[in-house]
C-alpha cells in the first residue's frame, strides 16, 4: 500500500511525545519481536543468535541482534530520542494579572520560537515517585489540550512582529488556567493550595499516583497536533519531532526486519543530542562503549579481541538533513541541494561537524545501490555554519569508521516539521541491507 511506512512512522511519532515515551515505544516493539531486556546492574548472559536491549535513564536504549555463528564486528546505527522543546521548571506555576496561571518553562535545544505560539500544547515526560519507600520512575502524558502560548495582538506588537525576537522568560510562558471568580478572602488556605497546583494535580491523575508521592520530574511541552500525510499526492509528511524520530523509527524497524549474518546488528538511540550529548545517556557518554564491551565479554572475547572487532565495524549516524527550501533556495549550497523524496542524504562538512569521509561515503552509497534506493549529498553553504550530530560525538568513545546521513526535511526545529513520505521506506531498506550485510 502506498505510503504504508510513512503512516507507521507517523503513528510511532504520535506515541513518542517525549524522549521517555520514544524509548518506551521502541521497547514494546522489541519485546513483541522476542528481544530480551538486560540491566546494567546485572551480570549479562547472552547467546549467539539471540536478541537483547538495554536502557539507560529510560531515555536512551541500545538494542542488538547477534548472528548464530562467529562475529566479525558491529554494524551500528545511531539516532536520538529528544527534540527541541520547552522544559518545565520546578514549582512552575506563576500567577499573572490576578486571574491567569501560567507555567515557568525554559528552552531545551534550539527552537524556532515563533512556531510554538497559538497551538494546543500539553506536558509529557517522566515523574519519580516514592512508592512504599522505593523511588520509581513513571512515564506520564497529560493526554488533553492543556496549554497555549498566546501571541500578542498585531495592534500591540508591530515591532516585535517585524523582528521576530522573543524573550523566553517573558514571551514564551504557556497559559494553563484562568480563574474568573472574584477573590474571596474567606477561602481556606488548603483550597488555595489545590488551585495553585493545577499541573501537579493533572500529573497525579494521569499517572495514577498521589501528589505527595511525586518527588522529581523531567517534563516537557509537546504539540498536540498529530502527524499527517499532505500534498497533492500525499507526498509530504507533516508532524512534530520528525527530527529525529523519523530516523529512530527507521533504524528500529530495520533492526526488527533484518537477520544478521556475520556482524552484530546494533540500534543505538541516545538522549540529549539537542543540548550537546554531554550526559550519562548521551552520545558522548560511555553507554555505547560499555554495551559493546560487555557484549564482547559475555561472548568470551578478551583483551585485544574486542579492539579487533571494532576495527571491522561501521557506524551510521542517522539524523535528519536540510532540504532545499521552496521559498529560500539561496540558503542552500549552490550545487548540493537535497530534495524531499530524493532519497537518503549523505552529509559532509569540511570542518568535520559530520564524520563522513571519502571511504565512508562510498560505503553508504554502495549500501544504497544494493538496496536499490536513491541517495543525495548535503553540504552547508560555506558562509553558513551548520549544526553537529551524533557521529563525531560517539566516535570519542567508540572509534569506528562512520558516516553521517539523514532524510531531507523542511523547517528543522520548528514545532511542526515537513518531510517526504517516500524517504522513510528508502531508509528502512538501506539500513536493513546494512544490518544483514
Amino acid at each position: 500500500m502506498q505510503n504504508e511506512w510513512a503512516k507507521k512512522c507517523l503513528s510511532f511519532i504520535d506515541q513518542s511525545v517525549s524522549c521517555y515515551h520514544a524509548v518506551e515505544t521502541i521497547e514494546k516493539m522489541l519485546i513483541e519481536k522476542g528481544y530480551l531486556e538486560l540491566c546494567e546492574k546485572d551480570d549479562w548472559k547472552i547467546r549467539p543468535g539471540e536478541k537483547y536491549f538495554v536502557k539507560r535513564n529510560d531515555s536512551s536504549i541500545i538494542a542488538f541482534a547477534l548472528p548464530k555463528g562467529e562475529i566479525k564486528g558491529f554494524h551500528i546505527v545511531a539516532s536520538h530520542s529528544d527534540s527541541p522543546s520547552f522544559k518545565v521548571k520546578t514549582k512552575p506555576e506563576m500567577k499573572a494579572g490576578d486571574i491567569y496561571v501560567k507555567l515557568n518553562v525554559e528552552p531545551y535545544g534550539g527552537m524556532i520560537y515563533a512556531t510554538w505560539f497559538d497551538r494546543c500544547l500539553s506536558v509529557a515526560g517522566r515523574i519519580v515517585c516514592d512508592e512504599a519507600g522505593e523511588l520509581k520512575s513513571r512515564t506520564v502524558n497529560i493526554d488533553e489540550d492543556l496549554l497555549v502560548i498566546p501571541n500578542v495582538a498585531i495592534h500591540m506588537n508591530r515591532e516585535m512582529n517585524k523582528e521576530l525576537s522573543y524573550n523566553p522568560q517573558t514571551d514564551l510562558l504557556p497559559l494553563i488556567s484562568v480563574d474568573v471568580a472574584e477573590e474571596d478572602e474567606k477561602v481556606e488556605k488548603k483550597e488555595k493550595k489545590v488551585k495553585d497546583a493545577v499541573l501537579l494535580q493533572k500529573l497525579a491523575v494521569w499517572a495514577g499516583v498521589q501528589t505527595e508521592t511525586i518527588l522529581g520530574s523531567d517534563l516537557f511541552l509537546y504539540v498536540r497536533e498529530r502527524g499527517k500525510l499532505a500534498g497533492a499526492g500525499k507526498e509530504l509528511m507533516i508532524a512534530p519531532r520528525l527530527d529525529d524520530l523519523e530516523c529512530v523509527y527507521a533504524s528500529a524497524q530495520a533492526l526488527l526486519d533484518a537477520c544478521p549474518k556475520e556482524y552484530v546488528s546494533v540500534c543505538a538511540v541516545f538522549d540529549n543530542e539537542e543540548v550537546g550529548s554531554l550526559t550519562r545517556q548521551g552520545a558522548a557518554s560511555t553507554f555505547l562503549k560499555d554495551t559493546l564491551e560487555r557484549l564482547s565479554e559475555a561472548l568470551g572475547k578478551k583483551g585485544s579481541e574486542y579492539l579487533r572487532l571494532l576495527a571491522d565495524s561501521f557506524l551510521i549516524s542517522a539524523d535528519n538533513a536540510h532540504a532545499l527550501h521552496p521559498n529560500h533556495g539561496e540558503k542552500a549550497d549552490p550545487v548540493n541541494k537535497p530534495m524531499l523524496n530524493g532519497g537518503i542524504v549523505i552529509k559532509h562538512h569540511g570542518g568535520q561537524k559530520y564524520t563522513t569521509d571519502g571511504y565512508t561515503e562510498a560505503v553508504m552509497k554502495s549500501l544504497c545501490r544494493e538496496a536499490e534506493v536513491p541517495y543525495q549529498d548535503y553540504h552547508n553553504r560555506s558562509d553558513i555554519p551548520g549544526g553537529s550530530t551524533l557521529g563525531n560525538i560517539s566516535g570519542g568513545q567508540v572509534s569506528v569508521p562512520a558516516v553521517d546521513i539523514g532524510l531531507a526535511q523542511l523547517a528543522m526545529h520548528s514545532a511542526v516539521e515537513t518531510a517526504g513520505s517516500k524517504d522513510i521506506e528508502y531508509l528502512i531498506k538501506a539500513l536493513k541491507v546494512f544490518y544483514q550485510k
